[in-house]
């Protein structure tokens, strides 16, 4: 196939007309784009789409089997240079087996080592990628050098010098999946040119041919004799008597039955492939095809599904296969004893409540804990499931699913439970509890972290964060004392959100940049209470004397949920103003005592804490309005607030009577104050002072 390249236009920089220069091994599409001075190396794979086009900077280079794909483009200033690996001047660089990903822009002055990966949509200018670098989707690099093997995550933008060299190191796992796609695009290269060459066509077409007629004789004795008794009864060889029953309860049900599998890489991923199951409603045909999929796929992954053809979603799936283990220890329906799978023997019981409880030795994975804590919430009605992370993901909360569990049975469940951990030895595992009706996590607890061996250490950090029943002084009572910087109330407050999913942050700011609202951050990855809780305490004692908030964030979202002082100049860390409420379900009330000083203003009802009325004082001493926002629970989940009447005064008594008024009038809803900057015509302050 003819490629379209043409020398680089006369321009006032450049009149030398200078032709691309293509290795006779590579392969560029004839629908891609190339212009000017670029070099192309051996066995490069140039998609169709693309448009490389050295007309201003100039010249390019394209390593020894790089692939360029689908819509990439590359163009580079007038100005500016990266120095090549041959010691020369070069407006844009690639190194050797190196992926430029779908959509991605490259832009020099760019200079990209070898073996490395660069993700869809992705941006490289005036930038410097080392070797081995791995850049996900969505992602800026400009104006940084980038260190060799350095990973850069999905949508990060990396612009300061900073940012790059805090980025964390590729993985194994990453460097497998870079180097794999070089592996498909070198075979894509070798099909497309064997494709336009008519003699390695009539070649493969011939072999193909050769190899039908031996498979069409073979292929006529059948694999799966429909005259065997377990067929006849409806059972199969390879499938447990519990899988076999529950496809018949999904037969008689009008659903079919389908199976998908995957190797362990494909597993990673989630990238599955179909298997071919017969379209028939009668168990035995069905079974039949079921048993032929497993033998053609044997050392892999194989999984069971049921569909619901009329409303066209599945309603099943099980895990049916592992690779190194038999299916009926695989599906998790037999029994636990004697699997030789390496766990301890046990067995269960059912229950008056219709579960199956757990009536036996312990697993070498769980310990009875989190066996009591899944009894609890299946109990409850609640779905079982499980998430993992390797040491760089659970940094950044980026979670994968383990494969769903479908049983409310705790057998399965445990059993499921189990095989996660097993699979995923070596990393963070977590145990969520999940309300099906209300579509929300209620639960939360890490069963395993790197290091855990299977003697029982694996849940030794497990903590439970149920929401449906943590109460104030259950959700921090097993961390030890609580730190004199912060009080009860805040650890209860943390330990609330980080239970219903939200992270924590922190920010601090002095006194002049309180004023312009220019706050600070310090990150907080972990979600475990005990460690949030240590690093605030540090933050305000770090930034003594300074203004410090606790943030709650919604990952899902992307926004703030939560905004708190928890220090501010003057305080002292023992004796820290506590939250306007202790829990986010509850409404707190300011009741004087003794040892706390009465507030400057007597509230009519005593709603407003006296950190509420102090940060409304100082608002208005600096000379800002005040507004007053609330919104339904549905409302606060769009961030879509109402205001309140307008406050025009700027005494303090007229404006706290407002706020509580306001309350009076929302009762049951969220409401916040605002500080508003009336000269800047911004917002510089929100408070949450009401939760339903």
């Amino acid at each position: 196939m003819v490629s379209q390249h043409s020398a680089a236009p006369p321009t006032p920089w450049s009149k030398s007309l200078a032709q691309p220069q293509i290795h006779e091994t590579a392969y560029v599409h004839s629908f891609s784009n190339i212009i000017g001075d670029v070099s192309i190396g051996p066995d490069v794979l140039v998609a169709p789409g693309t448009s490389i086009r050295a007309d201003e900077g100039t010249p390019f280079h394209i390593g020894e089997s790089s692939n360029i794909q689908d819509g990439v483009v590359i163009h580079g200033l007038e100005q500016g240079r990266v120095m090549g690996k041959d010691q020369k001047q070069y407006s844009v660089w690639i190194g050797k087996n190196t992926s430029i990903t779908h959509m991605s822009l490259v832009y020099g002055p760019a200079f990209i080592g070898d073996n490395c990966f660069i993700g869809f949509r992705s941006t490289v200018f005036n930038a410097r990628i080392g070797d081995g670098c791995v850049v996900m989707m969505h992602a800026l690099v400009q104006d940084v050098e980038v260190p060799a093997g350095r990973y850069v995550p999905s949508g990060a933008i990396i612009t300061t010098q900073q940012q790059a060299d805090q980025l964390p190191s590729v993985s194994a796992v990453d460097t497998k999946f870079a180097n794999h796609v070089v592996d498909v695009n070198n075979a894509l290269r070798t099909g497309y040119q064997c494709a336009s060459d008519i003699a390695c066509v009539a070649t493969i077409r011939s072999e193909l041919e050769r190899n039908y007629q031996s498979n069409t004789s073979a292929a006529m004795t059948p694999t799966y004799s429909p005259t065997q008794s377990s067929t006849a009864s409806g059972s199969s060889d390879s499938l447990t008597a519990d899988v076999v029953s529950q496809i018949k309860h999904l037969l008689s049900q009008g659903y079919r039955i389908s199976a998908e599998y995957a190797d362990r890489r494909r597993f990673q991923t989630s990238s599955w492939h179909s298997c071919s199951v017969s379209d028939s409603d009668r168990p035995s045909e069905v079974l039949s095809s079921l048993d032929g999929c497993l033998k053609e796929h044997q050392g892999e992954y194989v999984r069971l599904l049921g569909i619901d053809t009329q409303s066209k979603r599945r309603v099943l799936e099980l895990i049916i296969q592992r690779p190194g283990q038999s299916v009926s220890v695989a599906s998790g329906a037999s029994s636990v004893s004697g699997n030789g799978n390496g766990y301890a023997s046990a067995s269960y019981k059912s229950s008056s409540n219709g579960h199956s409880s757990y009536n036996g030795s312990m697993s070498s994975f769980l310990d009875g804990e989190v066996v009591d804590h899944v009894r609890g919430l299946l109990r409850q009605g609640y779905r079982i499931g499980t998430e993992h992370a390797d040491a760089r993901r659970f940094q950044t909360s980026s979670w994968k699913s383990c494969s769903p569990i479908e049983s409310s049975s705790e057998r399965d469940v445990v059993s499921a439970l189990e095989d996660c951990l097993k699979e995923h030895q070596g990393e963070y595992v977590r145990m969520i509890g999940i309300d099906t009706n209300a579509k929300r996590r209620v639960s939360e607890a890490i069963i395993q972290r790197p290091g855990d061996n299977r003697n029982g250490s694996a849940s030794k950090g497990y903590s439970s964060s149920q929401t449906s029943r943590t109460s104030t002084a259950s959700s921090h009572g097993s961390m030890g004392s609580v730190p004199p910087s912060l009080g009860a109330d805040w650890v209860g407050q943390v330990s609330q959100l980080l239970a219903q999913g939200y992270r924590i942050g922190a920010e601090y700011a002095d006194a002049r940049r309180f004023q312009t609202s220019s706050w600070k951050s310090v990150s907080i990855p972990s979600n475990r209470p005990a460690e949030v809780i240590t690093t605030l305490a540090s933050c305000m004692a770090d930034h003594e004397g300074e203004y410090v908030r606790i943030i709650g964030i919604d990952p899902v979202a992307k926004r703030r949920v939560m905004e708190e002082i928890v220090q501010r100049p003057g305080d002292r860390s023992s004796q820290v103003t506590s939250p306007s409420r202790s829990s986010a379900r509850m409404t707190a009330s300011y009741e004087p005592t003794s040892s706390n000083p009465q507030p400057r203003h007597v509230m009519s009802n005593q709603r407003l804490s006296e950190d509420v009325v102090r940060q409304v004082e100082q608002l208005l001493a600096q000379g800002c309005r005040i507004g007053i926002e609330y919104a339904d629970a549905r409302r606060f989940q769009t961030s879509s607030w109402k205001n309140c009447p307008s406050i025009a005064s700027s005494r303090a008594s007229e404006v706290l009577s407002a706020i509580e008024s306001c309350m009076s009038e929302h009762a049951g809803e969220y409401v916040r104050i605002l500080g508003v900057d009336p000269v800047a015509k911004r917002r510089v302050a929100e408070t949450m002072v009401q939760r339903p």
